[in-house]
């Protein structure tokens, strides 16, 4: 569908739409057309070796993900926008992941889940598009579909996909949240940009359990991220150690990543700190009840991986910390009050303290 009003210069419509998202809090917006074909062809790959481990939702929906006009008919152009979440006045990360007394939360979730935040304002985007310029068949997601959101955010040209496969921009590093609108409207492409992580390999180097396999290639299954948040079984053994204190993801690949030095602080109260969770104390978190999860998490990312899997890995995290009488206690009063899977890693932590 062709854009039928008197905003028919591109560049002034790619102005407009560029200055109505940062109307809306996103930093950035480009624009790419549907062809994901080489994006697809690494995908597969990537699949067929089973780095996909448990999350069976990548492989599932046949197409979709890559071909965009089957997910959501007649779409011809994806708008990508990108939204910072960098937390600048949280507590130094380093200082957390080295106090084996606390828990590491990966900066992105210590404040509101950017799920419904994001989609909202999406939604807002469209319906102005829809009012400036003319009716509209859309979509709007943020990780909330078979999208693949960085590819496409590389081919708008609001980064390059980094060796540690997260989307990095050379002005803002890559602590950054992603979403996009679908739509049947022919809109100018914005160019993509050229890659620069050179021969850094400062990524794979510091991974606690070399996850990142091959430069731009992670086994999901070795990963903290996907240990901590997608798995919901047991943590296999030989990961536990390296997880060190890390309770609810990993951003050790990105902490190290010398673009994120341009990194920018967020512009969203909502995303700041909540309950501490930017230096909490383990001990603290794993005497929560399940009411106090759900109540404290309310609207939190976090919610999302449920009491049970939080219990199991703050056991993981108790069992690396350094040797207490206080940690013992707390082990030994979770066992047989908690469920068989963590009650596993509750043994495995108190074996690690010598009990």
């Amino acid at each position: 569908m062709s854009i039928k009003n008197s905003v028919t210069d591109e560049d002034t419509l790619l102005s407009k739409l560029q200055q109505w998202a940062r109307s809306l809090g996103f930093q950035q917006l480009g624009i790419s057309d549907i062809d994901l074909s080489a994006a697809d062809e690494k995908l597969q790959r990537w699949l067929a070796k089973g780095f996909h481990g448990d999350m069976d939702f990548m492989a599932k929906h046949g197409s979709k993900r890559t071909h965009p006009a089957e997910l959501v008919e007649g779409t011809v152009s994806i708008i990508s926008v990108r939204m910072d979440y960098w937390p600048g006045d949280s507590v130094e990360p380093w200082s957390v992941i080295n106090d084996g007394n606390k828990g590491f939360v990966s900066r992105y979730a210590l404040g509101r889940d950017y799920h419904k935040l994001m989609r909202k304002r999406l939604a807002k985007l469209a319906e102005k598009m829809q009012k400036e310029l003319q009716p509209m068949g859309y979509r709007v997601f943020t990780d909330s579909a078979p999208v693949m959101e960085k590819a496409i955010a590389e081919k708008a040209g609001l980064g390059w996909i980094g060796k540690h496969s997260n989307v990095l921009n050379r002005d803002n590093g890559s602590y950054f949240f992603l979403g996009e609108i679908y739509t049947d409207l022919q809109l100018p492409k914005t160019p993509s940009v050229t890659a620069h992580c050179g021969s850094c390999i400062a990524c794979i180097d510091v991974c606690p359990t070399q996850a990142i396999v091959a430069p731009y290639e992670v086994d999901a299954r070795r990963c903290i991220s996907y240990l901590t948040i997608e798995l919901r079984d047991v943590i296999p053994e030989e990961f536990r150690s390296a997880m060190g204190n890390r309770i609810y993801g990993c951003d050790d690949c990105q902490l190290v990543c010398p673009w994120n030095k341009y990194a920018q602080n967020t512009a969203e109260p909502d995303y700041l700190p909540r309950h501490n969770l930017d230096s909490p104390h383990l001990l603290e978190l794993f005497n929560w009840t399940e009411d106090m999860f759900q109540t404290r998490l309310e609207g939190s990312p976090i919610r999302r991986i449920g009491y049970e899997c939080w219990l199991r890995n703050i056991a993981v995290a108790l069992g690396n910390a350094p040797t207490s009488d206080e940690i013992i206690t707390a082990l030994k009063q979770k066992q047989g009050q908690v469920s068989e899977m963590v009650n596993e890693h509750i043994d495995w932590a108190l074996d690690q303290h010598g009990v």
